[in-house]
């Protein structure tokens, strides 16, 4: 089952319910681990350390309520993450290096699996700014994917999701209608009405995803433009 938080929750929990807050904020971690991951690889740090740090950062972070510091009307989780890691890079990496390697796991992280998605981001020109934002968008539509499929799964409409699911990267026009209508045993413009709500599905939760991890609502269609600029390269 798909379980969100969303990032207002956290700061709002942060100052009255810091078990609450704890809790919410490992949840989000959980899920964006990802892109700091990538974030220091790139900044030149060895698998085994990058998993370390990422590891103590996680720690530390839980443990200290950080985001009781953060303006609850202000404060995307993107950027929190980001400024949080490179001031624990600047002034307590060295520290932590000099304790116990390996400690605590505080997030489950798959190191294979983090380097395998790392070795899909160009090397060429990707600072780690480049890189944290490129995997940050990545691991976002995963989200937005996973909990569509799941929608479609529990409307016992499976089948039709992995017909359909190739249909949200192309164009309205280009979808290859009468071949889904055969594999489907459906007429076309039954197909056509069923890839449409899977779009508008889509973006819907697309939109969902992105509140998760902003403050206000006010903030979800500057962070969409952001999400495309990224994928987009720019």
């Amino acid at each position: 089952m798909f379980v969100t938080t969303h990032w207002s929750v956290v700061l709002t929990a942060a100052r009255s319910d810091t078990t609450r807050a704890r809790a919410a904020l490992e949840n989000l971690c959980q899920t964006y681990w990802h892109p700091l991951y990538a974030y220091v690889r790139r900044r030149g740090y060895s698998p085994e350390d990058a998993q370390d740090l990422t590891q103590e950062f996680f720690a530390r972070l839980l443990e200290r309520n950080a985001v009781a510091t953060v303006a609850p009307e202000k404060g995307r989780f993107r950027s929190f993450l980001l400024a949080s890691l490179n001031h624990f890079l600047a002034d307590e990496w060295d520290k932590a290096r000099a304790q116990k390697r390996g400690g605590g796991k505080v997030i489950p992280l798959d190191l294979q699996s983090a380097e395998t998605r790392l070795g899909e981001i160009p090397v060429e020109n990707f600072t780690p700014e480049k890189a944290f934002a490129h995997r940050w968008a990545i691991t976002l539509l995963e989200q937005v994917y996973q909990r569509l499929g799941e929608e479609y799964r529990a409307q016992d409409k499976a089948v039709l999701f992995d017909a359909l699911r190739a249909t949200l990267a192309g164009k309205s026009n280009a979808a290859p209608y009468a071949g889904l209508a055969r594999q489907l045993n459906m007429n076309e413009g039954a197909v056509k009405v069923a890839v449409y709500r899977l779009r508008q599905r889509y973006r819907a939760l697309l939109r969902e995803t992105i509140a998760d991890t902003v403050s206000s609502p006010d903030e979800v269609e500057d962070e969409l433009r952001y999400l495309f600029r990224t994928l987009a390269g720019t």
